[in-house]
């Protein structure tokens, strides 16, 4: 059984190309690249892909979110953040 680690986001930074910069509680951060969820089908995600409103994120209960309501899971951002090696340690500030 896989562990799913207790994690939020605390800090965000959106980028250019549809990225975000995130630090999640346990120190680590790294640039994920949402491109690929953007491109996906929708009504929430369509507003998204214009990058003003991209650009809009913020997080609201550990998890980045948009005006529209549409969030990311912090546990499954982090998971699949960690699986292909984008996050490292920092230490805390």
């Amino acid at each position: 059984m896989a562990e799913f680690p207790m994690v939020d986001v605390i800090k965000l930074k959106p980028l250019d190309g549809f990225k975000l910069w995130v630090r999640f509680t346990d120190s680590s951060q790294g640039v994920c690249d949402l491109a690929g969820m953007i491109a996906e089908d929708g009504p929430m995600i369509e507003p998204l892909r214009e990058a003003a409103y991209f650009n809009r994120v913020f997080v609201e209960m550990g998890a980045p979110t948009w005006p529209n309501g549409f969030d990311i899971d912090p546990v499954h951002l982090y998971m699949k953040m960690k699986a292909a090696g984008l996050l490292e340690h920092v230490a805390a500030a």
